[in-house]
């Protein structure tokens, strides 16, 4: 006999093993949480705009033209900008203790559609080490493009400023413990369903015809407390047998004596 799934029986399973659930369930949250709090470094981000705009002499020198070749030259300034000419020059400028590809991953390059502006962001440990970066390479990059691809159009539009009281971009814990929860939830089934498949023990009558191979002929109706069932027939014989023995000796009182005289 093929075993389909029945939903209520499943239901049933997972209400049983409920206690287990909710085990695993806050056991991943608790993990979640150390980690976040306790093991994961913070990490804060800063971030400085940059302007492809070449300011014309005369204004009517101004054109569409001109727009169209900046937004054609962003994407090449995108990557110019986490290449090693320029991450290099960042690195011995500051002093950094790391590679071009450790800082190029920490580095950040987007710009929104049809727009000249061009947002870099960093990440770091420190707020103050972000910064730095940020505008370093915001501007080493406005040097470098004029040797590179021989136009003066880029200009830093905002630098990068540190906030007094700065907030980190990761970890997120309750992102960590949300996702803990849900992971640990799902394992927490599983770990249900399995200790279910392995226990063999027969429940019902469909167990009997799936394991065994036996048609179920009758069904026996659970019994109460065999103790209390026969303490409460002797009572009730016990209390029939007395009323047996007072109409006795009614019976004896009201029958005349032998010999008696009236």
């Amino acid at each position: 006999m093929e075993s389909t799934f029945n939903m209520k029986e499943f239901f049933k399973n997972m209400k049983k093993r409920l206690p287990l659930l909710l085990a695993m369930t806050v056991a991943f949250v608790a993990i979640a949480a150390a980690v976040s709090y306790l093991w994961m470094k913070p990490v804060y981000e800063a971030s400085t705009q940059i302007l492809v705009n070449k300011a014309p002499a005369n204004a009517q020198e101004f054109s569409m033209q001109d727009i169209d070749t900046n937004l054609q030259l962003i994407s090449t300034y995108n990557v110019i900008i986490k290449s090693p000419a320029i991450l290099t020059e960042v690195i011995n400028e500051l002093g950094l203790n790391e590679t071009v590809q450790s800082l190029n991953e920490r580095i950040e390059v987007s710009s929104i559609e049809d727009s000249q502006v061009v947002t870099l962001e960093v990440e770091d440990e420190s707020m103050q080490q972000a910064v730095l970066i940020a505008n370093t390479t915001a501007k080493v990059f406005e040097q470098e493009i004029r040797n590179l691809m021989r136009v003066d159009n880029v200009s830093i539009l905002a630098p990068a400023m540190m906030t007094a009281s700065p907030e980190p971009v990761k970890p997120d814990p309750l992102f960590n413990m949300a996702v803990g929860a849900i992971i640990g939830f799902m394992l927490g089934t599983g770990l249900a369903i399995v200790l279910d498949q392995l226990n063999t023990t027969v429940r019902t009558e469909e167990d009997i015809d799936e394991l065994l191979g036996l048609q179920v002929l009758g069904i026996v109706s659970p019994v109460g407390d065999l103790g209390k069932t026969d303490k409460s027939s002797k009572h009730t014989d016990r209390m029939e047998l007395d009323e047996n023995v007072e109409t006795d000796s009614v019976k004896t009182a009201a029958r005349p004596k032998v010999g008696s005289t009236y």
